[in-house]
């Protein structure tokens, strides 16, 4: 069954979110190797364990809603075409995200934003 594997969080001045982010939750959050603007998230739960993990980057047009969640699927294709003939919108087509797998974003009958993403660490 899919869940929610990911989200990711909008802003308009990710330094200054981050610096919220860590101290209100104690999230450790790391700017992504490469040419990307972009951070990762990493959570603990109550527990001690891992949680999942987000990302965090500047607010797009697309992105306005401010927290995404990303939804962990077996074949994006697949997912993508259900979407659409369920009434579902690809707002963001599947591209590539390199060493992680592929995303898309889109948008369910209510207008609500959510993430697919499929798996694939070969991607580059």
């Amino acid at each position: 069954m899919a869940t929610i594997v990911h989200f990711d969080i909008s802003a308009d001045q990710p330094k200054r979110a981050k610096e919220f982010y860590e101290k209100l939750l104690g999230w450790k959050i790391t700017p992504l190797p490469g040419p990307m603007d972009y951070y990762l998230i990493e959570t603990i739960d109550l527990e001690g364990k891992i949680g999942i993990g987000g990302g965090m980057s500047q607010r797009t047009a697309e992105s306005k809603n401010g927290i995404t969640n990303f939804i962990g699927v077996s074949s994006i294709d697949e997912s993508i075409k259900k979407l659409t003939e369920l009434g579902g919108k690809v707002i963001i087509p599947k591209q590539v995200v390199p060493g992680f797998g592929y995303n898309a974003l889109c948008t369910d009958t209510e207008n609500n934003l959510f993430g697919l993403f499929q798996e694939d660490t070969n991607v580059r």
